[in-house]
């Protein structure tokens, strides 16, 4: 079973960062902040208690109880998901993720030495692991002498904004539990989906509640990208218990701790007041309009990208435009990324910083960089009935349809005659 080999082409150092909303900070959230900047004191390893407290209230209001005992919090979820990583793997066990997965996950796992094998996802979203394919990568590992203990998972998904149908997480959870695997659910974007009535998102802790551990990073829907605040929800029972204590462990030795002004900031919001709640569902329904006007202009080139389902971001792939794109000197994903960078004067990273191959030509699009403009344009776009008819909004979107649209037109020159 060949590793994957960690990418050396282009800047080494360079880590896509989530996808952030653009919009100026809610007066609410830098106010706590504010009040609890003279705290000179710092936060307990994994979290204070009413912090904790907010977290579990969090987690129940969606179905998912817990106790503070069971929960952990962290300056981020790198350093969450590489405490849990050592925790579970870090003594010879090996990390499944799929292809594409967030950009974090894999340089967390190789942090501990540990090999990470990418497994294949279904055609309409990605995530989770098609389960055939997961169970054949499990056995091809362990032909090799590898020893898969923990599936890294996403319904709601970076970087392909896809959302995986319940009955594939069913049977993916099914087959990963058949193996023994610990699962981790990154469930950063689940309060972001863009369509929550049409939309069904389960979290496999619903599904397999002894074997599932719960990440979240708050800069998903909560906090500004910024702030840096994670928790993880651990399982119930003593294998749980063990596995909270050995991330609190890890969490020590780093110093990985919540800055004291930023955990009063995020313990307000995961009690989720109206203005928080308010923001949160004014924010994912500006950037669902964004990236549906995205999408269009992607598709409308000639290239290739699934409907966005949640998140502020979506996965395009340009692969049917390479003889263009060719002619632009670009023929794999880092020169793909560096072109659309300067062309579109934001950063679109390429799919090899998702685990994806090199050759192929994709990129995950932001749309937080759309809404680029003072507090007062930013502010305004959360308020009008026509936020992408406001003239910064219309303009960066003409400009990403005036990119995609030379490229289409590159295309059809490309093409033979009929």
């Amino acid at each position: 079973m060949r590793r994957t080999d960690p990418g050396d082409h282009g800047p080494v150092r360079y880590g896509p960062p989530l996808p952030a909303d653009g919009l100026p900070v809610l007066p609410e959230l830098a106010a706590r902040l504010a009040a609890a900047a003279g705290d000179a004191g710092a936060q307990p390893v994994g979290g204070a208690p009413a912090l904790l407290e907010a977290a579990c209230g969090y987690w129940t209001r969606r179905g998912l109880p817990c106790a503070p005992d069971r929960v952990a919090a962290a300056p981020g979820t790198p350093p969450l998901l590489l405490a849990v990583a050592a925790a579970l793997a870090g003594d010879g066990g090996d990390v499944l993720v799929p292809r594409p997965s967030a950009s974090w996950w894999e340089p967390c796992v190789r942090l501990l030495g540990r090999p990470v094998f990418h497994v294949g996802t279904p055609a309409e979203s990605g995530g989770v692991p098609d389960p055939y394919a997961l169970l054949e990568t499990v056995r091809r590992v362990r032909e090799e002498g590898g020893d898969p203990r923990v599936l890294v998972l996403s319904v709601a998904d970076d970087p392909t904004a896809t959302v995986a149908p319940p009955e594939l997480l069913h049977e993916t959870v099914e087959a990963a539990a058949a193996e023994g695997m610990h699962l981790v659910s990154d469930e950063t974007w689940r309060d972001t989906l863009h369509d929550p009535h049409q939309t069904v998102l389960l979290s496999p802790a619903e599904m397999l509640p002894d074997r599932v551990t719960v990440v979240t990073d708050l800069a998903g829907a909560l906090l500004p990208a910024g702030w840096p605040a994670a928790v993880a929800r651990f399982p119930a029972g003593e294998a749980g218990e063990r596995l909270h204590a050995r991330v609190l462990d890890v969490l020590t030795a780093l110093g990985a701790r919540v800055a004291t002004p930023v955990a009063a900031a995020a313990g307000y919001a995961l009690d989720e007041p109206d203005p928080v709640t308010e923001r949160r569902e004014a924010a994912v329904r500006l950037h669902a309009r964004l990236a549906a006007a995205v999408h269009c202009a992607v598709v409308a080139s000639g290239a290739l990208s699934r409907p966005p389902c949640a998140g502020r971001h979506l996965y395009a792939d340009l692969g049917p435009l390479r003889e263009a794109l060719g002619e632009h000197r670009v023929g794999d994903a880092q020169e793909l990324e560096d072109f659309l960078t300067a062309r579109l004067g934001m950063p679109a990273p390429g799919g090899h910083r998702f685990g994806d191959h090199l050759g192929a030509l994709r990129v995950r699009l932001d749309t937080g960089p759309l809404l680029d403009g003072s507090d007062e344009e930013r502010s305004e776009c959360l308020t009008s009935p026509e936020p992408l008819e406001l003239p910064h909004v219309q303009r960066a979107l003409n400009s990403l349809r005036s990119v995609f649209g030379d490229l289409r037109d590159d295309a059809q020159r490309w093409e033979p005659p009929r």
